[in-house]
C-alpha cells in the first residue's frame, strides 16, 4: 500500500493505533507511510504533524517545491506543511534531532529562492494564513504564510492600512523581516517599522514572544535582520487610517529618458512625506504604443485628499506629456496590484540593488548608458525607489535595517523565460550592479539579494548593526540552525 492510497489523517490514525497496541510501522506492516523504504525514517515527523508531510515520493512533490523564481530548482528531503505553531515546533525539533538542514517558506516570493534547499526539511508556512484585525487598537495579526493582498483585503474592511510592498502576492513574512519597502513607506515607515510584535519558534524548538517589552533584542533583530533568528509564526502590525489614494503610472518614449530622470530627481527632492515615487526604464510592452522602445516611467502614490493629490501630481502629467497616463484616484488595494502582472510566478529572475544617497548626474549617465547599449531582452527593468520621509526619521540603530540615510534604492530587475538566456542576463545584471556600486552606500536591499551575493556584501549591508546582530544570533541560534537565508553567522 503506497502513500497516496490513504489520507494524511488516516495514515496517522493507523500509526497512532499501532503505537498504542505496541506495534511498529515497518516495511512489512500492512500500513506503510511512504511508497519507498528509503524514506521511512520520516514516519515520526509525519505522525507528529497535523499538516501534511510531502516527500519526493509524494504525488505533488514537484509542485510543492516550486517557488516564485523559476530559476530555483531545489529538491528538499521533505516539506512539512505546517498548520500551526505546534507543527512548526515539531518540525524544528525533528530537524535538530536528525541533523537535517532547514529552510523556511512564507510566501516563497524571494528572488534568491531561500525558501527551499537541497536535501533539507522545508518548514512550509503556506497553510498558516489566518488574519485578525483589531479595529479598536488599530492592529492586525497575520500568520507567517500570509500574502500582502490578503492582509490588505482584511484591513480594508475597517478602512485601515499599513505599509506592504508593491506586489500583492508577496509574502508578509519575507518582506517584513528584510525591511519592507512599499507605497506607504514615506508616510508610515517600512513594513518592519510597523511591526509591533511577533511570535517566534526558536532554534531549540522553544516559543517566544518578541516585542518592545518582551525579548526586545530579538524584536530589534527581526526588523530587518531577515530569517536568521527563528520561524516567525505570526506578525502584529500597527495600522493607520486609510486615506484616499491618487496613484498609478505614467510612461514616456525613449527620446525623453534623460529629461525624465532629471525631472524625477527634482520631483522627489521636494515631494512631501505622503508621496512615494518610483521610476526607471523598461522596454515597452508588445501591446503598448511604445512597444519595443526603452521607455521611461514614473509610478506614484499620494495618500491624502484627492484634490491635493491631483494638484501635486499635475507636474508629472504635464511633463512630456506622457504617452501612457494611468495616474488617477484609485483604491489602495488597486495600487497594490498594479505591478502584479509583471510578477507572475515561474519566470526566471536575477536581481541586483544598491542604496544611494544622491541621484547624481553620474548615476543618471550610468542608467542612460545601459539603456543606450540595449537590454539583453524585453524583461529587464531599471527601478528607482525613493525613500526618505518616515523611513529616514528612524535611527540607523533603532532597528536592524540600518540604511536609513539612503535616499534611493537603485535596482536592476532582470526577468526572462528561456533557460538558454540565463548566462546573458546574469552577466549583464552583475556587471551593471557592479558599475553602480561606485555610487552606493555600500549596502543593498536584503530582499533583492540573489543567492550568490557574497558574505561580505551582507556584512556591508548591515554595517554598524552587524556586531549587535551577531550577538543576537549567538543568543538565539548559536549553532546557526537557521542558515538558509541571507546569513548572519554566529
Amino acid at each position: 500500500m503506497t502513500e497516496h492510497t490513504l489520507s494524511p489523517l488516516t495514515r496517522r490514525a493507523f500509526l497512532r493505533a499501532g503505537s498504542t497496541l505496541g506495534l511498529a510501522a515497518t516495511a512489512a506492516s500492512p500500513v506503510r507511510l511512504l511508497a519507498d523504504d528509503a524514506s521511512l525514517s520520516h514516519a515520526d515527523l509525519a505522525d507528529a504533524l497535523r499538516g501534511d508531510l510531502i516527500l519526493p515520493s509524494t504525488p505533488g512533490y514537484d509542485d510543492a517545491r516550486r517557488v516564485w523564481n523559476g530559476m530555483i530548482d531545489k529538491r528538499p528531503a521533505a516539506i512539512a506543511r505546517c498548520t500551526g505553531v505546534a507543527d512548526v515546533i515539531e518540525a524544528v525539533k525533528y530537524a535538530r534531532a536528525n541533523s537535517l538542514p532547514v529552510s523556511v517558506r512564507g510566501g516563497g516570493h524571494n528572488v534568491a529562492g531561500k525558501a527551499v534547499r537541497d536535501d533539507a526539511l522545508v518548514i512550509d508556512l503556506q497553510p498558516m494564513r489566518g488574519i485578525r484585525v483589531d479595529a479598536a487598537s488599530k492592529t492586525a495579526r497575520a500568520e507567517g504564510g500570509t500574502r500582502w493582498g490578503e492582509l490588505d483585503f482584511e484591513t480594508d474592511a475597517f478602512d485601515l492600512v499599513t505599509t506592504g510592498g508593491t506586489v500583492s502576492t508577496t509574502g508578509v513574512a519575507g518582506l517584513t523581516l528584510g525591511g519592507g519597502l512599499g507605497w506607504l513607506m514615506r508616510k508610515h515607515g517600512l513594513s518592519c517599522d510597523n511591526l509591533v510584535g511577533a511570535d517566534v519558534v526558536t532554534a531549540d524548538g522553544g516559543f517566544l514572544r518578541a516585542s518592545a517589552d518582551e525579548n526586545a533584542d530579538l524584536f530589534w533583530a527581526l526588523r530587518g535582520g531577515g530569517g536568521n533568528f527563528g520561524v516567525v509564526t505570526s506578525f502584529d502590525f500597527q495600522l493607520h487610517d486609510a486615506e484616499p489614494i491618487v496613484g498609478g503610472i505614467a510612461i514616456w518614449p525613449e527620446s525623453r529618458l534623460r529629461d525624465l530622470l532629471h525631472f524625477f530627481r527634482e520631483f522627489t527632492a521636494s515631494a512631501p512625506d505622503n508621496v512615494t515615487t518610483m521610476g526607471g526604464i523598461m522596454v515597452g510592452a508588445p501591446d503598448s504604443p511604445l512597444a519595443g522602445q526603452h521607455t521611461g516611467w514614473i509610478a506614484v502614490c499620494h495618500s491624502g485628499p484627492v484634490d491635493a493629490g491631483e494638484t501635486l501630481l499635475k507636474s508629472i502629467k504635464s511633463f512630456g506629456p506622457p504617452a501612457v497616463d494611468m495616474i488617477a484616484p484609485m483604491p489602495y488595494r488597486s495600487l497594490q496590484t498594479m505591478f502584479d502582472g509583471g510578477a507572475d510566478p515561474g519566470g526566471r529572475n536575477y536581481w541586483r540593488s544598491n542604496f544611494i544617497e544622491e541621484l547624481s548626474d553620474e548615476v543618471i549617465d550610468a542608467l542612460l548608458g545601459r539603456a543606450s547599449a540595449g537590454f539583453p531582452g524585453p524583461g529587464p527593468m531599471l527601478l528607482l525607489e525613493h525613500m526618505g520621509g518616515a523611513v529616514g526619521r528612524v535611527g540607523a540603530h533603532d532597528t536592524a535595517f540600518s540604511s536609513r540615510h539612503a535616499k534611493y534604492n537603485v535596482a536592476i530587475l532582470s526577468s526572462w523565460q528561456d533557460p538558454a538566456e540565463d548566462r546573458e542576463h546574469i552577466d549583464w545584471t552583475r556587471a551593471f550592479g557592479d558599475e553602480l556600486k561606485a555610487f552606493a552606500t555600500g549596502g543593498a536591499y536584503v530582499n533583492y539579494m540573489t543567492a550568490d551575493e557574497s558574505a561580505q556584501r551582507i556584512q556591508d549591508t548591515y554595517k554598524a548593526n552587524l556586531e549587535q546582530l551577531i550577538e543576537v544570533k549567538r543568543k538565539y541560534d548559536p549553532a546557526n540552525f537557521f542558515s538558509g537565508n541571507q546569513n548572519i553567522a554566529p
